[in-house]
């Protein structure tokens, strides 16, 4: 039987086991979205992963939805990411650059130069982000013009072409949680009428071409995509995903990307995961639906074959050395929420390890 602690070919990236630190936003990079030695500390911490993915990295400056968070669009922050990559590779990790554009999530006060946030419509999110000067309502975005709509795609391809650079072995797009790419997929926050929305064929389209761009600069065997089939996060609504993320997997599917990773809400979210996973020939490695944080019963998703790695955030984050943990039945640290976002080592690489 096929275990969670079984190693796994991932697209000719050898992993040694399949446990997955999910992409989660820590908002510590520093000056510029520089990635510090702090940074480089925390995911080395966890390169005990079968697959470690990145927190959500801004392709352009633009794309920036939080205080805090890195980018891979200069020299240096590709040279800071080379030490977090090279200090995963020393432990004998694998890592995945998430590469999120946040689109209309985000604020003026957090851009430079006047710059405001962009979307697939002029239209803007319900509720509030957190920002330096306290928390501020969305603003309306400036709708993405077709030119814009290359060029952002441009962004995503730079951006990737920057993290194989930097030592990454690969890259994972953020299509989920309400951030651009979910933006042009989701029928509430995409009005448009041109091929870049209107019926489902126009509404993947955005996602589609940042696949096939990023795949001409990097190869398909070093791309991935998340994809949150219905989530309303960031305010998107999905009533009936199923026609467009079986449209959008169809067409991703012979492009033989490395994997796809899907984020479950609630437990009515499997009957859509599984038949995506009937349609894409790929390693699916799977966020599940659960009942706060996601514990060690989902391990069994392997053994029953309903996906090929599991993704952890949380109990991942206050647990560095987690695949041991779960291998020993624990136990296991709670995170504490309160240092989720921002601030120093704290809540972030001090969490303590099986006998220390």
């Amino acid at each position: 039987m096929t275990t969670a602690f079984d190693p796994f070919d991932l697209a000719g990236t050898q992993l040694a086991n399949r446990i997955a630190l999910a992409p989660m936003t820590r908002s510590r990079a520093g000056e510029g979205g520089v990635p510090t030695a702090l940074v480089a500390e925390y995911y080395a911490q966890r390169a005990s992963a079968g697959l470690v993915i990145t927190e959500g990295i801004q392709p352009s400056v633009v794309g920036q939805g939080y205080p805090g968070t890195p980018g891979l669009h200069s020299d240096e922050q590709i040279a800071a990411w080379r030490k977090v990559t090279d200090a995963v590779h020393d432990r004998g990790g694998r890592i995945f650059a998430q590469i999120m554009h946040a689109g209309r999530i985000g604020h003026p006060v957090l851009l430079p130069d006047g710059l405001i946030p962009v979307g697939a419509s002029a239209v803007a999110a319900t509720g509030q982000v957190f920002t330096h000067e306290g928390a501020k309502d969305f603003v309306t975005p400036r709708e993405l013009t077709d030119a814009g709509i290359r060029e952002t795609i441009a962004d995503f391809a730079a951006a990737a072409r920057g993290a194989v650079d930097a030592g990454f072995d690969g890259v994972e797009l953020h299509g989920a949680n309400g951030y651009l790419i979910h933006q042009f997929l989701a029928p509430n926050s995409n009005l448009r009428t041109d091929r870049w929305g209107g019926s489902v064929e126009g509404r993947i389209r955005f996602a589609l071409e940042t696949v096939r761009a990023v795949v001409a600069e990097i190869g398909a065997a070093r791309t991935a995509i998340r994809l949150s089939p219905g989530n309303p996060y960031n305010d998107v609504a999905e009533s009936a995903p199923e026609a467009t993320y079986s449209a959008l997997v169809r067409a991703l599917e012979p492009i033989g990307l490395a994997y796809l990773h899907l984020v479950e809400g609630t437990a009515a979210d499997r009957t859509l995961t599984e038949s995506l996973r009937k349609q894409f020939n790929g390693a699916l490695v799977l966020n599940p639906a659960s009942e706060g944080v996601t514990g060690p019963e989902a391990l069994a998703l392997v053994e029953e074959g309903v996906a090929d790695i599991v993704s952890y955030g949380a109990l991942f984050l206050a647990n560095p050395d987690l695949p041991e943990r779960l291998r020993a039945g624990g136990p296991y640290n709670t995170p504490d929420r309160a240092t989720f976002f921002g601030g120093d080592h704290r809540g972030y690489t001090d969490y303590p390890v099986l006998g220390a």
